[in-house]
């Protein structure tokens, strides 16, 4: 087995599609090959995973220590022909000045070499510098090879791969070229979901396609293995008896769920069902149930007009159902979103309206300290909860008499001070929170699920009573 880390000079340089391209090429050899993405990230995950035919996971230095990220690691890699790990930003880019938190730093914490995605749109032989600056500013950062994107054609190519071969040690192992095709169709919110992009399978396609003509993929494999396996044992967590039937929205509207995360709720004692809350008509027989991020705007129209589910799940929640909403999962449950001059009815449970913007309303990592207010059972490993937040709605003509299970130290929230609404015994909020060392969300959930149960599925159900129980 062997590993890589794909990052890039920039943002934007064509670095998801060529991780994906390569996950798919590499799978159409019959290799099982593991992703994963680094910091925080729906979108780019969901494509991995569909490339690859595996799961993808996360990789934070922001929710996890690094001992958790090692351990996370080699666990996920197990049973892997090879690992691809998908950088974010640029190669030396973060929030920290240091470069703590940068794509260089994981890449050395796993000791894994780094390909770098060059976008050579308009340059020549000034690649020479950009490179040996690349290579330079960081030696701890094992620079193994260049993959050349938008290449305008031949003449370029030689242009570029002489001032390489001239000035550099780093091997050019391929030369993608401009191809409007690869694109993924981007919106308000980023990449388009591969649940939204109906040529998604088409696309795939031909992203692999494009990779393996054009990248050496023996020579990729060959620097791979090399690299060998992950060091180090991998850490195997022991299941509790699922007892929690847990209802999880999936579906065109709502998708943004880390994988291991699902396998945590799991671990806790749920059994997941999953719902599309386009078509069903009213869930299943549940305990809980957890709307996840996605794009409730843009499938505003076919959300309301499923009449029944709304119906019922203003009812199931009203009447204590313990149900956990991120994001698009608090817009779809407010009173109606309005986006590009539309307004449709949500659910209702929310006393607030949604409008959906131009520009983001809340972006980036999110720091969270829990009120009096706090639902859920325990309290978390540390006084702070890092979360993270990426969202164009805001909510509108609250009911001031709303409680809030957040006070918001780093972030915006609802109303740049507060997140996390609590009513009855929902809880939801802007903030994506990650299941890790840092925050057991989804043990301390299906706590609170089960107490409720336990307890006769009492509505507007306090923490401190069922403890008791």
């Amino acid at each position: 087995m062997g590993r890589l880390f794909i990052s890039a000079t920039h943002k934007s340089s064509g670095k998801t599609t060529i991780s994906v391209g390569l996950a798919g090429a590499l799978a159409a050899r019959g290799l099982a090959v593991q992703t994963f993405k680094k910091g925080p990230d729906y979108i780019d995950p969901m494509w991995l995973a569909w490339a690859s035919g595996r799961a993808c996971y996360n990789l934070d230095f922001n929710t996890q220590s690094e001992p958790e990220i090692m351990a996370s690691f080699r666990s996920r890699s197990r049973g892997a022909d090879i690992v691809l790990v998908e950088g974010n930003k640029g190669l030396h880019d973060g929030v920290d000045p240091a470069g703590s938190d940068s794509s260089a730093a994981l890449a050395r914490l796993l000791r894994t070499p780094a390909i770098l995605v060059v976008d050579a749109m308009g340059m020549a032989r000034g690649i020479a510098p950009l490179v040996l600056g690349y290579t330079a500013f960081d030696p701890k950062v094992d620079v193994a090879g260049i993959i050349l994107n938008r290449v305008g054609g031949a003449r370029q190519e030689s242009k570029l791969r002489q001032a390489l071969e001239r000035y550099t040690s780093v091997p050019v192992l391929g030369a993608i070229g401009r191809d409007d095709a690869l694109a993924v169709a981007e919106r308000h919110l980023g990449l388009t979901t591969p649940a939204e992009d109906a040529g998604r399978d088409e696309k795939l396609a031909h992203m692999g396609e494009v990779v393996a003509r054009n990248v050496d993929l023996d020579r990729l494999t060959a620097i791979a293995a090399a690299a060998g396996r992950p060091a180090g044992p991998a850490v195997i967590e022991m299941p509790a008896p699922r007892d929690i039937r847990v209802a999880v929205a999936r579906d065109a509207a709502f998708g943004f769920y880390y994988a291991d995360d699902l396998e945590a709720l799991e671990r806790a004692g749920a059994k997941l069902v999953f719902v599309d809350l386009l078509r069903d008509e009213r869930l299943p027989p549940v305990d809980a149930l957890f709307i996840g991020g996605g794009f409730p705007e843009t499938q505003a129209a076919a959300l309301a007009a499923n009449g029944a589910m709304r119906a019922h799940l203003r009812a199931a929640i009203r009447g204590g159902l313990p149900t956990y909403a991120e994001c698009g999962g608090l817009m779809y449950l407010t009173r109606s979103i309005a986006f590009r001059g539309e307004v449709h009815d949500m659910v209702g449970v929310v006393p607030a309206d949604t409008v959906v913007g131009q520009r983001p309303q809340g972006r980036g990592l999110v720091v969270l300290e829990e009120t009096a207010d706090a639902p859920w059972p325990f309290r978390p490993e540390r006084s702070s909860i890092p979360a993270h937040e990426f969202h164009h709605g805001a909510l509108r003509d609250i009911d001031p008499g709303c409680r809030f299970a957040y006070r918001v130290r780093r972030g915006h929230g609802v109303d740049g001070a507060r997140d996390g609404i609590v009513i009855h015994n929902l809880l939801a909020g802007f903030s994506h929170l990650r299941d890790t060392s840092r925050h057991r969300w989804a043990r301390r959930f299906i706590s609170f699920a089960r107490m409720v149960r336990n307890s006769g599925g009492c509505a507007a159900a306090d923490r401190r009573q069922l403890a008791e129980h």
